[in-house]
């Protein structure tokens, strides 16, 4: 019996070792750049060798001496991109996007579906840590100076990424159909389209209808989830292409050839992991002690005596529109032009160029600002257009979801209603 158990672990010992080695001999090193490519990896990877010694050598490949914990913005922002790609997946197995299924929809996840009110308020609450990430993420590129040549171009894409995360969370808020997301959206369409020339017609485009309605709902949710994901994934592999290509940037007063610090693995990768864990136990824990409150359902015809923001963005957003107006929106989009432009006008080698400083400090003191007072927003606006109930119909009770708005069904008439099936 032991000569039999013996020849069986030799024969399974020796099919493990074969298999090892025709798996290594018929994966080619390129299959590394997916880790690469999550983070798990650093520096490019040679194809010329076999997999296992293209793994040893990117493994030992050292990072230069000035990366350190606060060049892990970056990884924590897209660590929280992919949870909101897991759990928004997660999420749209039960979401129906329809006002009349919405604000069920939603019921359903929390009070249902087994976690559903964990997945959703992870999903919640990283939508609102990846603005402050990402955020303090490009104002210590900015503060550094990492945006000047050669990264001017991985500049432009981290603010054209900052922009699809705003318009993400901009998207995604209307999803519960709830009065606090209905009207907060109203209200800001109702200001965009007062902006000259473009904002009518972006409104409407948005829109669907006269007034934010199930199509309206419908297009958000396309955009949420089809339109802005491709968009997001292109700029974000040009934006790793152009890190990899140009380096971290060295710290100001750096000169010659930067040192080289420890080797990625274990220091780098140990870093990532104990990051990655900080990062997942925030989230969860927030979401577990403060999840997202959910309010009545939405109604065209009753504005909401409190509104109640549930992302950090909505209250920038509440305090631009009522002190600034359409003045607001346009001035936040000339200050993000002007971020953008920035790497064109300040070529100057010097990194703490005055001006370029002043206009740094408006747009993030700014933005913190502006939350601080948005927050203390709770009221509707009283200028926000209602909409009569003869233009819906009688509104629905309470508790009850918005019938679908739209064009209404042609009735056939005597000569029609005989026809053929």
């Amino acid at each position: 019996m032991a000569s039999v158990i013996d020849r069986t672990r030799e024969v399974v010992s020796r099919w493990r070792r074969r298999f090892r080695a025709d798996l290594k001999a018929s994966t080619d090193a390129s299959f590394l750049t997916a880790p690469r490519f999550l983070g798990l990896l650093y520096g490019p990877i040679d194809r010329s060798l076999p997999i296992d010694e293209a793994l040893r050598k990117a493994l030992a490949r050292r990072l230069p001496a000035h990366v350190g914990w606060r060049h892990a913005l970056g990884g924590i922002a897209y660590l929280l991109f992919m949870v909101l790609v897991v759990t928004g997946v997660l999420l749209s197995l039960h979401y129906r996007p329809s006002s009349g299924e919405a604000y069920g929809s939603i019921q359903h996840i929390v009070t249902g579906v087994t976690f559903g009110w964990l997945v959703r308020d992870v999903h919640v609450w990283s939508a609102t840590l990846i603005v402050i990430v990402v955020l303090a993420h490009m104002a210590r590129v900015f503060f550094d100076g990492a945006y000047k040549p050669p990264r001017e171009t991985s500049w432009l894409i981290g603010l054209l990424l900052l922009f699809v995360v705003l318009a993400f969370g901009a998207s995604g808020y209307l999803l519960p159909w709830d009065q606090w997301a209905y009207w907060t959206v109203t209200e800001f369409l109702d200001t965009a389209e007062k902006l000259p020339v473009l904002g009518g017609v972006i409104v409407t485009a948005l829109t669907g209808d006269a007034f934010v309605s199930g199509a309206t709902l419908s297009r958000f949710f396309a955009i949420h989830v089809i339109i802005l994901p491709w968009i997001a994934f292109a700029l974000l592999l040009f934006h790793f292409r152009m890190i990899r290509t140009h380096g971290v940037a060295p710290p100001r007063g750096a000169t010659g050839s930067e040192a080289l610090g420890d080797p990625f693995f274990p220091h780098h990768l140990l870093r990532l992991f104990l990051v990655s864990v900080v990062v997942l136990a925030v989230v969860i824990t927030l979401a577990t002690l403060f999840p997202r409150p959910i309010g009545e359902p939405a109604s065209s015809v009753a504005p909401p005596s409190e509104l109640v923001s549930t992302w950090v963005v909505i209250d920038v957003t509440l305090a631009m529109v009522r002190f600034f107006g359409p003045w607001g929106i346009t001035l936040f989009a000339l200050l993000g032009l002007a971020m953008a432009l920035i790497p064109l006008f300040d070529r100057h080698p010097e990194r703490r160029h005055r001006p370029v400083i002043v206009l740094g400090i408006v747009f993030f003191a700014g933005f913190l600002v502006l939350w601080l007072v948005g927050h203390q927003l709770r009221f509707a606006a009283p200028d926000v257009r209602s909409v009569t109930p003869a233009e819906v119909g009688e509104p629905p009770e309470a508790g009850s979801p918005l019938r679908e708005l739209g064009p209404s069904p042609v009735q056939p008439g005597p000569a029609e209603s005989g026809g053929s099936q």
